[in-house]
């Protein structure tokens, strides 16, 4: 085996059909549980953020896309699909490019000599390249302040409308934290969302770092509805008094939940599984080369959200799986594999090769 690649999310599948494309057939993909699983997790009223719609035609591709020839917006008739509905293009795309998926846990994986070993539940695999696109919805960050595991991770819940009661706290205020409020407000509940950044005032262009769009128009309809309350202050612990939940506050003051709070805190790199392999800036993010490749470990690369490079954030589909094929040609080019090269020259056109990251500047004039 040539190369294996942990994950078959958006990542590991974006990465698989490209492979195809190329004609190398030397690969596998492993994955813990099925195609797209974390997508199936997700509440079930959550939708990606992300606009879809078909303009292929005009140079223009599906932004939740994975291939230049398809697009979820067509398949599904919808702009903005649900996690089952992301993880069913998913599988329509592993089936018709005959992915060799194969599903396993990896429980370690160690590097000897030029080889990895990936350990799974199955039996030990060897590879000279290892992919990891795990992404992160699976890894939630549960314990961001003392007392955090009084709250409720909002990756936990199955749904908004089976949670009971009136009132309810929401701990942080971006994508998640809002998507929380806004399926509330909607089921006539009482919400107070508290967030140390406040990122509803966030004016910045590029939607990493601010709300999407999307975001900000249910947070006018959750507003409108008189039960929202927004907070711009930090939670520093939680602790539990008689039935309620008590949010000791930045500003010295508290706050009581009557209700178990809402932690929309964020994720935590899956990455971190294979920590060693990696060097870390912060304790938060990977360092990686400019083929995204570990910068003290050969042969190991990564793929998905948490790809980072100085100032330049791909935690949207649209921009890592723009990243795709610069792994991959750096992959095929080591192993000296002759490949078609129109393929790449396709994948450029359709801005599916984004090798030059000084054009990543986000501003805008108006």
């Amino acid at each position: 085996m040539k190369l294996v690649i942990v994950g078959a999310g958006p990542s590991g599948i974006g990465l698989g059909i490209l492979l195809k494309k190329m004609n190398f057939e030397d690969f596998v993909i492993l994955e813990k549980e099925e195609i797209g699983a974390s997508f199936r997790k997700w509440p079930k009223e959550m939708k990606l953020i992300t606009p879809s719609f078909t303009g292929h035609g005009f140079g223009m591709l599906d932004l939740n896309a994975l291939t230049p020839e398809t697009s979820p917006a067509f398949t599904f008739g919808k702009e903005h699909l649900t996690g089952n509905e992301y993880a069913d293009y998913l599988q329509l795309l592993a089936h018709h490019y005959e992915l060799p998926i194969k599903k396993a846990y990896v429980d370690k994986v160690v590097k000897d000599n030029n080889k990895f070993l990936l350990y799974t539940d199955k039996q030990m695999i060897e590879a000279p390249f290892l992919v990891w696109a795990t992404g992160e919805y699976q890894t939630p960050n549960l314990k961001p302040f003392e007392g955090a595991e009084l709250a409720l991770h909002n990756s936990l819940v199955k749904s908004w409308d089976n949670l009971q009661g009136d009132e309810f706290t929401v701990i942080g205020g971006y994508e998640s934290g809002i998507d929380a409020a806004y399926h509330l407000t909607a089921n006539e509940k009482n919400v107070t969302v508290i967030s140390r950044s406040a990122p509803w005032d966030n004016v910045e262009a590029d939607p990493s770092k601010s709300l999407s769009p999307f975001t900000k128009e249910r947070l006018e309809i959750a507003d409108e509805t008189g039960r929202l309350e927004l907070l711009d202050v930090e939670v520093l612990k939680i602790s539990k008094r008689d039935d309620d939940y008590v949010l000791y506050l930045s500003d010295e003051t508290t706050h009581v939940s009557k209700t178990r709070p809402i932690l929309a805190a964020g994720f935590i790199p899956g990455v971190k599984q294979i920590y060693s392999l990696f060097e870390w800036e912060n304790e938060q993010s990977p360092k990686l080369t400019d083929k995204d490749e570990s910068t003290i470990t050969a042969g190991v690369f990564l793929a998905g959200p948490n790809v980072r490079h100085q100032q330049v954030i791909f935690c949207y589909i649209y921009k890592f799986r723009q990243r795709f094929a610069v792994i991959v040609k750096e992959i095929l080019d080591r192993t000296n594999f002759q490949y078609p090269t129109e393929i790449f020259d396709l994948y450029r056109k359709n801005n599916l090769f984004l090798d030059d990251l000084s054009c990543c500047e986000v501003n805008c004039e108006c």
